[in-house]
């Protein structure tokens, strides 16, 4: 043991009194768990978390993840003492508007936070994420002696989180790849809001986590020489991730309230602070109340984290002199370049040959992975389907981390967490796989990563009615609307194999959210840009692609997707008539980031004929139709058979798209 017993005693008994003050004065919060886990975290922090509050933006951290969210006053406290941008008067903002101490960590604004966590097991499935990217990045860049990437992962999970079932995915994976730098402390406090975990819990932990190839150890988790014996333990093990089972005691210290749910998720009381106070040995009468040893303790500390990271930067600046190849690599992973000539990476694809966007798509994703080393994905145990696999990569395995392909299994909801992971962590740039209608199975993940703004890939193929033969319960309907709402979220769905190459680059080039691309499992035609527009518009996220003559427009058609041939056939027939433009947009956020003028040009505000199409939901289409508008789409759950039959039964044909202008042509002139 680096410290002794009473001081780290005395340290653990400050966090527990900041954690209780920061309730406390919020009125709202969970005090007991980080009363419980403050003599874990203490010997974790003190004794074994590589970092430096200098520099938390260093590569070679140790990444903390308080999966267990609802204890943030553990981490803010640490956080403060550690040396992170962090006053007591922050840790006194608890819970309050603009503070950099919201009710749960929020990842951009907490200096130190590594990852937005409330949602129990998100943080569990980030934390495999890093992990991974750990050992794919230091396949990619160690060469022995320089261990350039090596740090290691830990997580504090809860009952909670293991019960959530989006932990058992991520730690099966995380067993299966042996991810051994991968470090979970359990706080097994056997409570939960309603009362004793009885109630509804009764797993086998050590057996399940066995199953998982994983190893197991369990210690009193206020002991705290078994706490520091077996996080030495587990950073020794070479081929498995290690959970510390810490059997610990909600709320530990106080008088009344120790052991029992009242103090999980509601303040202890004023009474009940003083009384635990005088308990645990702090002045009773003082709030925020940090001894000074402590900081001395926590300064010392800081000065072994600098020599920590200073001999990292050191050993760091010889290797990229050593070898300046893997050093312009190291820039290309780290600072996401892209290169400058994307379009003319980009393929070819024949007009006289009609082709299903996910196989366009997948064209187009061997051409950028020739050219974006940081490039890496898989998909939910659906590559063949998603056309995601990149040709000539080795796949991630237990023994082997060089490759590029991630296979996820039947996992959905881990891999959205995974992705978050690895993006957090840095150094690649990555995408995850799966038919659309399972984006439901994973979007807390993608609420999250719109929360975090990070540059997350989704690749959704199958995506309309259009699956046909598979039925209701895979054709989705709803979800486009789904993911249009999130803020931040790019949703893009293009028309045709072109337009697919665009969306990859707008999605590369987004960095500040994540990006869906929606893609047919049904050919659709390749349209010939020699007569009409350029994909390359596809950045503004709506354009004209035809339009039958000068003049102000009579009838509005806009599509997207499979629909814009649609939409093109139609407004050719109609056009024998009246003047008819056929929009294709592809992405609503990107049309909205335009300016004025150019949306008023594309979608002009006059009263002419406007009709949406779109084989999913016509929810939002409002916006750009108007009130007199009308949407061809599918609001309701469809049915099983051939696509081409499911089109003409929900009239997804040129001459009902007709018919529907005619309606309201005459509609209008009878008003």
């Amino acid at each position: 043991m680096k410290h002794s017993k009473q001081e780290l005693s005395l340290i653990a008994n400050t966090i527990r009194g900041l954690a209780m003050d920061m309730v406390e004065r919020a009125k709202s919060g969970h005090p007991g768990m980080p009363m419980g886990m403050a003599d874990v975290a203490t010997v974790l922090w003190l004794n074994h978390l590589e970092h430096y509050p200098a520099r938390p933006d260093w590569i070679n951290r140790d990444r903390f993840v308080l999966s267990a969210g609802h204890g943030s006053p553990l981490l803010y406290s640490l956080l403060h003492l550690s040396g992170y941008d962090i006053s007591i008067s922050d840790l006194a903002s608890f819970r309050q508007l603009g503070s950099k101490t919201p009710g749960h960590p929020e990842y951009g604004r907490t200096p130190g936070v590594e990852t937005s966590t409330g949602p129990l097991g998100q943080g569990c499935g980030n934390a495999v994420g890093m992990a991974l990217a750990e050992r794919m990045l230091s396949a990619r860049f160690n060469i022995p002696p320089y261990e350039i990437i090596s740090h290691y992962t830990y997580v504090i999970c809860s009952d909670g989180d293991l019960m959530e079932g989006i932990s058992h995915e991520a730690f099966s994976l995380a067993g299966h790849l042996g991810l051994s730098k991968l470090i979970v402390l359990y706080d097994y406090n056997e409570i939960t809001i309603e009362g004793p975990t009885s109630l509804a819990y009764s797993d086998n932990v050590r057996q399940r986590f066995k199953a998982y190839n994983w190893n197991i150890l369990e210690i009193d988790g206020h002991d705290f020489d078994a706490i520091d014996k077996a996080l030495r333990r587990a950073k020794r093990e070479k081929s498995r991730p290690t959970i510390i089972i810490c059997h610990t005691c909600i709320a530990k210290g106080s008088p009344n309230k120790e052991g029992s749910a009242e103090s999980h998720g509601a303040p202890l009381g004023r009474e009940e602070v003083i009384a635990t106070k005088q308990n645990i040995g702090l002045p009773p009468d003082r709030e925020f109340y940090v001894p000074e040893q402590v900081y001395q303790i926590f300064a010392n500390r800081r000065k072994k984290l600098e020599r920590i990271y200073h001999k990292w930067e050191k050993t760091f600046k010889e290797y990229i002199e050593k070898y300046p190849d893997k050093a312009s690599l190291w820039k290309i992973h780290f600072e996401d370049i892209l290169p400058e000539n994307l379009d003319e990476i980009l393929p070819v694809f024949d007009i006289t040959k009609p082709v299903a966007t996910r196989t366009a798509s997948g064209t187009v994703i061997q051409k950028l992975a020739e050219a974006i080393p940081q490039l890496v994905g898989g998909s939910a145990d659906l590559a063949p389907s998603t056309r995601t696999l990149i040709k000539g990569a080795k796949s991630i395995s237990k023994n082997d981390f060089s490759g590029r392909n991630l296979h996820f299994g039947v996992r959905e909801h881990a891999m959205g967490a995974i992705l978050n992971g690895m993006a957090l962590h840095r150094g690649l740039r990555v995408f995850g796989a799966t038919f659309f209608v399972f984006s439901d199975y994973f979007r807390p993940s993608i609420r999250l990563a719109c929360m975090m703004r990070l540059p997350v890939i989704y690749v959704f193929t199958h995506d309309s009615f259009y699956v046909g033969e598979d039925g209701p319960s895979h054709q989705p309907v709803e979800h486009i609307a789904a993911l249009r709402c999130l803020p931040n979220m790019t949703v893009i769905r293009p028309s045709d194999a072109t337009e697919t190459a665009q969306a990859w680059i707008a999605a590369l080039k987004n960095k500040t959210g994540p990006t869906a691309i929606l893609l047919t499992r049904h050919d659709i035609p390749v349209i010939d840009r020699t007569i009409y527009p350029s994909a390359i518009n596809l950045e503004k996220g709506a354009y004209i692609i035809w339009q039958s003559a000068e003049g102000d427009v009579d009838i509005l058609l806009i599509a997207s997707g499979s629909e814009v041939d649609l939409a093109l056939k139609a407004g050719q027939e109609l056009a024998k008539e009246k003047v008819v433009r056929v929009v294709s947009m592809p992405s609503w956020q990107l049309f909205m980031k335009q300016p004025k003028e150019y949306r008023e040009s594309i979608i002009p505000p006059h009263k002419c004929i406007k009709v949406a199409i779109e084989a999913s939901s016509s929810l939002g289409w409002e916006k750009y139709i108007g009130e007199n508008g009308r949407t061809l789409c599918v609001d309701n759950f469809t049915e099983s058979g051939p696509y081409k039959k499911l089109a003409e039964h929900y009239g997804f044909t040129p001459s009902n798209v007709i018919a529907i202008v005619k309606q309201m042509i005459a509609n209008r002139e009878k008003s």
